[in-house]
């Protein structure tokens, strides 16, 4: 799809107006709604807003819904009363849910107004977890069924209508409870008149409706089925999650955390205005700053030793490029291993041994290597050594820091992704710096 679109971004940008409506028009046929929200996410504001008035009346929820908050609120901007009212009138409770974020509560209360009482209750329910909650976004498109009921009545719902990504159906009891799962499969084999509790899963997979989105999708993803139900508190079915949605949160945890490493949110708008962004990224260049003031403090340390011996002052990015790729090698492994749920106390310590192991065995091979260039290239032997000790003695360091790093910030509910290679980066450029100059001090004055 990467590259469908990005065809479709230059065939827009080289066309002439005409053409560009033409190409769009071709665009809206071919394209499913969340690629179309795509490319017009990829436009440039005025290109996006001109594009959006040839989105046809009936996909247009659809792709707002598709699209990241920021993308989705400048077209919103454009949208007078009238408009919003029109687009918001006929919505299901799981699209409300996605776009409420960006409207203003009194155009979400006129939503509401204008939806089905079976809607409007399920917006509530969604509505009362968290965005980092399953239960907030369930699919309410499922076949329910009560637990009396047999075969027949489950086959005569089937052919009637059966949702996307549906194998199984779902049991209720009178008062609401969810009383088990039975998968389609079973039905084509049973009798007309078989109760479908007789067919109903022994010990059925499901999902509290107050767990995270990534943990959620990771149960659908190793459960084999197409979709799982999600209970309340109460044990009341509150919906259920599907293989797609799965599929989506993880691809958007993804993003979430590509964009975190440089500070930046996912749901950033490529074209956002210039101040917004410059804003947004000024924090962020502020804290490198802060690490770079500490970097240079610590060289200041050494300018007695750096006058004396310019060598050094050569060398000293070697060391600190060293330590800092052997670091985030290890913190990126550390980063996966949290969000996937590997990492605990029982395997903490093996796992540090291991990582300061490796990077001992790596530290001792290139300091050899780097060891003897910088010996013929300077014509210095104690230079080399001075060197390779110090590549291994930082290559060691930013191995345990890239372990004990994104625990501690974890721990603290800091997103390691944001933060972690800022603090990394400081610990190699330090410790690589006063150990290279510390070592040149001592045995090169």
């Amino acid at each position: 799809m990467t590259e469908e679109i990005s065809l479709l971004v230059e065939r827009l940008n080289d066309a002439s107006d005409a053409a560009q409506m033409a190409v769009f028009e071709e665009a809206v046929i071919e394209l499913e709604s969340s690629e179309l929200a795509f490319l017009l996410e990829s436009l440039p504001l005025p290109e996006r807003l001109e594009r959006w008035q040839q989105v046809p009346e009936d996909d247009r929820v659809d792709v707002l819904v598709a699209m990241r908050s920021e993308p989705r609120q400048t077209i919103f901007a454009t949208f007078d009363d009238e408009q919003l009212q029109a687009l918001l009138s006929n919505l299901h409770a799981e699209d409300l849910i996605e776009l409420a974020e960006t409207l203003p509560d009194a155009v979400v209360d006129t939503a509401l107004q204008s939806m089905d009482a079976m809607q409007r209750q399920h917006y509530q329910r969604s509505a009362q977890y968290d965005d980092y909650q399953i239960g907030r976004y369930v699919d309410h498109e499922l076949i329910i069924l009560p637990r009396t009921a047999r075969v027949r009545d489950a086959m005569r719902l089937i052919r009637k209508s059966l949702p996307e990504y549906t194998d199984s159906l779902y049991l209720i009891q009178r008062n609401g409870d969810y009383a088990g799962t039975v998968t389609i499969q079973k039905l084509y084999s049973a009798l007309p008149e078989q109760l479908l509790m007789e067919l109903s899963t022994e010990d059925p997979i499901t999902i509290s409706a107050d767990i995270y989105l990534t943990d959620a999708s990771e149960k659908v993803e190793h459960s084999g089925l197409a979709a799982l139900p999600v209970i309340d508190d109460n044990n009341k079915l509150s919906g259920r999650i599907t293989l797609r949605q799965a599929i989506e949160i993880t691809r958007e945890d993804y993003e979430s955390q590509l964009m975190a490493t440089a500070g930046l949110n996912e749901d950033e708008d490529l074209f956002a205005p210039v101040f917004r962004s410059s804003k947004r990224r000024a924090t962020w260049l502020g804290i490198n700053l802060l690490t770079a003031f500490l970097a240079s403090w610590a060289i200041g340390l050494f300018e007695a030793t750096l006058q004396e011996v310019v060598a050094l002052a050569v060398l000293m990015p070697i060391v600190a490029s060293m330590g800092g790729i052997a670091g985030s090698q290890t913190l990126t492994l550390m980063i996966r291993g949290i969000a996937l749920g590997q990492i605990s106390k029982g395997n903490m310590s093996p796992l540090l041994i291991k990582e300061v192991s490796v990077g001992a065995l790596n530290g001792v091979l290139w300091a050899i290597v780097i060891g003897a260039i910088t010996s013929f290239w300077f014509d210095s032997i104690n230079i080399g050594l001075v060197i390779a000790a110090a590549i291994v003695l930082n290559i060691i360091a930013a191995a345990f820091s890239g372990v004990l790093v994104p625990i501690v910030l974890d721990k603290f509910d800091i997103d390691p992704a944001l933060s972690g290679s800022v603090i990394l980066t400081t610990v190699t450029d330090v410790v690589g710096f006063v150990v290279f100059l510390g070592l040149g001090t001592l045995f090169l004055l």
